[in-house]
């Protein structure tokens, strides 16, 4: 047997509870009802709310086991329709976390100068990180653009020299090329970025897309680290996006997979068409990457729009030669590293999920839809409350996680829903069930040849006999079956919901109402008719049969100008007020206020002013 709550219903294991023309569900009631039926507490199932802890392990700083988020697992049997289940979440930012930053670069041709301050910039890199924490790792890779007209030129001697003859040298262009893994060794940073140079395109706009999302997908080739992770993208320029490939003939939307050659170059960039920002920014959050954008001011703000799409990104700017990276890549990762944001991820449907945050500078929100906090150091703690209600049952165990944007730890949370009858109790051949069924949870579970409630009625092979069972729960010959509000068991309506009656027919809730309430609260409903209170008449209850609002002292009864009824005067014409001992006054004055235009001719000097007045006086 399977039931679904609403709000807090309670279920009883009785097999004598409802009448025989009740349904079962009438078994699932409120506590007043209960009691009402003489049910004992001990005879009533009403589970509750669980939640229990799995896992939490404390807060610990070791590089090889860093614990910064607390709990790690947790299981919740929640009731639906009750009072939601709260939990509570902590985070502190462990010391010494490692970091690893890839540098992204354009080397369009413009950003010549910038690859020259790069080039000698690899060790304070080192230098300004290692100033948040001691385990640094650093990598480089770069990019252009696809490799198709009208993005590069295609002309053979162009593909082998693409830059102006300035007698610089200069590379074929590519679309991206992974030029160093991640390293801790700030000398060989600076040896590989040396032997770059720079290329170059047709348009403003780059290709930038698609190495941010093989620079995040390519996982092996970079080198990503269980650590916290930063992408550095420098470009003075505008960006291509999803579309912009068929002007290359290139329709394929980007795959979101790993394309590198043993050369680390992406090699399908004339097969793909540029990533959408969409699909970007979930493949950058899926691998908990954070994204800098050190940009130029003429694209600042192009980059601030981006930026408001793609989850723990920040935008810096950049100088026109990339002098203040280092400054801005330390601001930044301040910055990002200091924000915590704690969200959820494939929530089932029927489950709702809130966040408070208890931040540790004072900043205190509720009922947020994510957990968020800013201006996090290391070694202190905030809290989130999360908070967990279900409106519909779950089939089985769902499973979803609670996770920190740009970090790898996550919260897993498992959940149950209470909407099963969890009694023992089982008879076969059980008496309640008239020796014909099973009478599990006081519920009777009918062998194949018998029907009913009580299991009391034998199944009808014969097609006349079964239609003879059916005429019997008709009102009438062109009734539908139990007046469309039940069901029809061994010649017997069965009612749902509020209805009831032989044949269904009665509905307690179809009454006249009064002052928005069903038989104005002065009685109750009967089969769609009210019956009243004492002293009180009318079809929904509204007339008193007291006098005492109509009486007047010596006067009489409503000044003895009117009759009372419901306990009210109703004066005769010429009189009003609450006991008719006001009279109509013999005519009534209408004023209609004084109306002035004003007019200026065109080609006058004078202004001509008329004015109009009246007075309307009425008599009655």
């Amino acid at each position: 047997m399977r039931l679904q709550w609403v709000d807090v219903q309670l279920l009883i294991p009785l097999p004598v509870l409802t009448n025989p023309s009740e349904p079962t569900e009438q078994r699932c009631s409120s506590a007043e009802d209960l009691r009402s039926r003489n049910c004992s507490e001990g005879e009533v199932i009403n589970p509750r709310s669980v939640k229990e802890v799995l896992k939490d392990s404390e807060f610990r700083s070791d590089s090889d086991n860093v614990v910064q988020l607390r709990p790690q697992k947790l299981h919740l049997k929640l009731r639906v329709g009750e009072f939601p289940q709260t939990f509570k979440v902590m985070f502190k930012r462990a010391e010494g976390h490692p970091i690893d930053l890839y540098y992204l670069m354009d080397l369009s041709y413009s950003m010549q100068d910038d690859l020259e301050n790069v080039r000698k910039l690899g060790q304070k890199i080192f230098d300004a990180l290692r100033n948040i924490t001691p385990a640094v790792r650093i990598g480089f890779g770069s990019f252009v653009d696809k490799v198709a007209l009208p993005f590069v030129n295609t002309v053979s001697e162009k593909l082998r020299w693409p830059c102006p003859n300035t007698g610089r040298p200069c590379q074929p262009a590519f679309s991206f090329k992974n030029v160093l893994s991640l390293t801790d060794d700030a000398e060989e940073f600076h040896r590989r970025v040396s032997k770059e140079d720079i290329s170059a395109n047709l348009d403003n706009a780059e290709g930038g897309f698609d190495a941010m999302m093989q620079a995040a997908v390519c996982q092996n080739h970079i080198g990503w680290g269980n650590v916290t992770r930063i992408l550095v993208y420098a470009s003075d320029d505008t960006f291509h996006t999803a579309g912009d490939g068929k002007m290359a003939g290139i329709y394929l939307p980007a795959d979101g997979k790993c394309h590198l050659d043993n050369e680390g170059v992406y090699d399908k960039d004339a097969l793909y068409d540029y990533p959408s920002v969409g699909h970007l920014s979930e493949v950058v959050s899926a691998n908990k990457i954070h994204l800098i954008f050190a940009v130029t001011g003429r694209n600042y703000d192009s980059y601030m729009e981006l930026s408001k799409l793609i989850p723990q990104s920040v935008v810096g700017a950049l100088s026109d030669d990339s002098s203040n990276v280092v400054q801005l890549i330390s601001e930044a990762c301040e910055k990002l590293t200091s924000t915590v944001i704690l969200n959820h991820q494939d929530v089932p449907p029927g489950l709702s999920i809130s966040y408070s945050s208890h931040c540790f500078t004072g900043v205190h929100t509720q009922g947020q839809k994510r957990g968020e906090c800013h201006s996090v150091q290391t070694n202190q703690q905030v809290n989130f409350s999360v908070t967990l209600s279900s409106s519909a049952c779950l089939e089985r165990t769902k499973t979803f996680v609670i996770k920190l944007q740009g970090l790898s730890e996550e919260i897993q949370v498992s959940v149950d829903t209470e909407c099963d009858c969890n009694c023992q109790d089982q008879e076969e051949k059980s008496p309640s069930c008239s020796k014909h069924g099973t009478l599990i949870c006081g519920v009777c579970s009918c062998d194949p040849e018998h029907t009913g409630q009580r299991c009391e009625c034998q199944q009808k092979e014969d097609e006349h006999a079964a239609l003879f069972q059916k005429s019997k729960c008709r009102q009438t010959n062109t009734s539908v079956l139990c007046s469309g509000h039940g069901r029809c068991e061994c010649g017997r309506c069965v009612c749902r919901g509020q209805h009831k009656g032989e044949f269904c027919q009665c509905d307690d809730t179809s009454c006249d109402h009064h002052d928005n309430t069903i038989c104005g609260g002065k009685g109750t409903c009967n089969c769609g008719v009210c019956e009243c209170f004492p002293n009180y008449t009318g079809s929904a209850c509204q007339c008193s049969s007291f006098r005492d609002r109509c009486q007047t002292g010596s006067s009489g009864e409503c000044s003895n100008r009117g009759l009372c009824k419901c306990n009210r005067c109703h004066c005769e014409p010429g009189f009003y007020g609450e006991h008719c001992a006001q009279i109509e006054a013999p005519f009534q004055t209408v004023c209609v206020c004084v109306c002035v235009c004003v007019c200026v001719c065109e080609y006058c000097t004078v202004t001509v002013i008329l004015a109009l007045g009246f007075l309307v006086f009425l008599g009655i």
